[in-house]
């Protein structure tokens, strides 16, 4: 088999190298014959000029004083299965499943264990270590194994889902060689970048490639700020370093596109580095907390607000009693600037607003009705309520397009006139991006959502509280009036990400 596959990988070096006489005294033909048409002979001291093409850089140097800060991870987690728990064809009540156990008893518990394998790397010479939460979600075990091959078992000091880090330790036996992290918000789309980690047990595999995005939404998580690569990151990646070409970690391995080539996805380290820091230091993390709801700037709404420009963020609601409604943030205001810095985007302002931490005083710039206009506001800390409702309390209307492909608004006389609607209460389908799971199932534009699992929806409160109860991989329920009919809609959201 070795040889097959040997002389497969040789046959087209063979072809190309057996053809090198034939292209080399075919060119030669070519360049004398456009020498004597241009009137140049052999001895002439004319020049064709030419562009110097510069090399590619090597990488050998940086990834040999890199390396020992990688460090390969693999974990193990032990699965209990019910005895015979297998799906019944009749359903959840299976007709014969009292016989069974009339007949045999209580079958016990069985265990399995289950291995998995990612990276991460070394942040302190006393053996702190940062990776992905994925990869030690449920593990009973955690092992670290560094470069020369030494191991060590590993403790969880803190986690957090909703970026998907999560910081270990490890009790070396002498001091590590850790890396530092680099600034995210300076990386330019262009800009090389190596990945090292531990693809398919591979451990310190070594990629390069350029950085492809920034700023990437997948759907995956209330934090989504993704650094995109062609780096190839593979299962096992997860949790390994995104190095710049000074060697300083500007993002960590995360997540892949299912079936796609050289598309991968990294965590900015600004917002790894807030995460690991407070991970370290109280064992939890802390968010700030604005109080709006705000949707992105249509070219649309720029237009009828006379706005010069599509970006930042429309403020769509503000919470009573939140930080915002104090520092006199209102309904219609466009968030352009935080602390100096544009926001370009909702997930601009989410993020930041989110690793600012609470009591801090922020300068937000803003257009009020066309006028610019900035307010000094003291973030407050995101309640325990909204951060565990696993959706961005910020931004209900873009989560809503983002994960279903709806775009809704409550209904107003002039919209019911616009959709000539028969109701004068409810929401209305304002649009439906193409391709989206809604656009799939057949949502149309007028549709009155009228339920949703079952519960009326009113108005677009009803509607948001709904939304954020969907679960991936669960069917939601719609019931929908089109014209004079009703019809039922089921949509199932899922992610098109797979964790690498």
């Amino acid at each position: 088999m070795k040889r097959f596959l040997s002389s497969l990988v040789l046959i087209p070096l063979v072809l190309a190298m057996s053809l090198v006489p034939v292209v080399l005294s075919m060119a030669l033909v070519s360049v004398e014959k456009a020498r004597a048409e241009a009137g140049i002979n052999g001895g002439s001291n004319d020049r064709v000029q030419t562009t110097k093409v510069e090399g590619l850089p090597s990488f050998a140097g940086l990834v040999q004083k890199l390396k020992p800060s990688v460090v390969n991870i693999s974990t193990t987690s032990v699965l209990r299965i019910k005895g015979f728990d297998f799906p019944s064809p009749f359903g959840e009540k299976d007709p014969f499943e009292e016989f069974f156990k009339g007949f045999f008893g209580e079958m016990p518990q069985q265990e399995f264990r289950q291995q998995g394998l990612g990276s991460g790397f070394v942040v302190s010479e006393d053996g702190y270590v940062v990776t992905n939460t994925h990869v030690i979600d449920k593990a009973k075990d955690i092992q670290v194994t560094l470069a020369d091959g030494e191991k060590y078992e590993a403790k969880v000091i803190g986690r957090d889902s909703k970026t998907d880090i999560a910081l270990l330790k490890i009790d070396p036996r002498g001091r590590l060689q850790a890396i530092k992290f680099g600034d995210s918000d300076k990386l330019s789309i262009g800009d090389w970048v190596i990945a090292i980690g531990n693809p398919f047990g591979l451990g310190h595999t070594v990629t390069a490639g350029i950085v492809s995005a920034t700023g990437r939404a997948l759907g995956m998580g209330n934090y989504d700020d993704f650094i995109q690569t062609d780096a190839p990151i593979n299962p096992g990646n997860s949790g390994g370093p995104l190095f710049d070409l000074n060697g300083d970690v500007i993002g960590v391995n995360s997540a892949i596109v299912a079936g796609g080539q050289g598309i991968g996805f990294s965590i900015p380290s600004n917002m790894v580095k807030n995460v690991v820091e407070q991970l370290e230091t109280k064992g939890k993390v802390v968010r700030g907390w604005l109080g709006v709801l705000v949707q992105p700037v249509t070219p649309e709404i720029a237009e009828s607000m006379n706005l010069n420009e599509v970006g930042g963020a429309l403020v769509a609601d503000v919470t009573p009693d939140s930080p915002a409604q104090k520092a006199g943030i209102k309904r219609g205001d466009v968030v352009i600037g935080l602390d100096g810095q544009r926001v370009g985007s909702v997930s601009d302002l989410t993020s930041k607003i989110a690793m600012t931490s609470p009591g801090t005083n922020e300068k937000l710039d803003m257009i009020r009705e066309g006028k610019e206009k900035e307010v000094t506001v003291k973030i407050g800390e995101l309640p325990e309520k909204i951060a565990g409702q696993g959706m961005r309390e910020e931004n209900y209307e873009q989560e809503s397009e983002e994960r279903l492909g709806l775009s809704v608004e409550e209904i107003t006389p002039e919209i019911a006139n616009q959709f000539n609607l028969a109701v004068e209460k409810g929401v209305v389908v304002t649009d439906v991006a193409p391709g989206s799971v809604a656009d799939e199932v057949g949502f149309r534009q007028g549709d009155v959502i009228l339920e949703i699992n079952r519960r009326p929806i009113k108005s677009i409160k009803d509607y948001r509280n709904e939304v954020n109860k969907l679960e991936k991989g669960k069917s939601t329920l719609f019931l929908v009036k089109r014209g004079e009919n009703t019809i039922y809609a089921a949509l199932k959201i899922e992610s098109e990400n797979e964790s690498s």
